[in-house]
């Protein structure tokens, strides 16, 4: 079989591979990829918790910040890819349809500035 191109089908294989490999698939259902989604979410949050708005910034971070909020991303991502691969959706056709609704929910103003 040969790699895809598609960065996000690249990981979603890898994902997959990697937890079918060790035998996880049984407790990978929908509600618990969900769940794992939240916490590691709750930790992406944690990163920033006491963070000024200035230091949130990338050239404002303390050191060794950015990695760590960069981790708690790629496990989010992780863990949503997981949850799109097992529900059998197109994270970026649902992600494109809805920024679609958003831009017709709350369209530009002139007052947008």
């Amino acid at each position: 079989m040969e790699p895809s191109s598609d960065p996000l089908a690249a990981l979603t294989d890898e994902v997959r591979a990697f937890t079918v490999a060790r035998g996880w698939t049984q407790f990978h259902n929908p509600k618990n990829l969900a769940m794992a989604l939240v916490g590691e979410a709750g930790e992406l949050a944690a990163e920033f918790q006491w963070l000024t708005p200035e230091e949130s910034e990338p050239g404002g971070m303390p050191a060794g910040k950015l990695a760590a909020v960069e981790a708690e991303m790629a496990d989010v991502l992780i863990y949503l890819v997981q949850l799109a691969d097992r529900l059998g959706t197109n994270l970026p056709e649902v992600a494109f349809a809805k920024m679609a609704v958003n831009a017709a929910r709350f369209p530009v103003s002139d007052e947008s500035g």
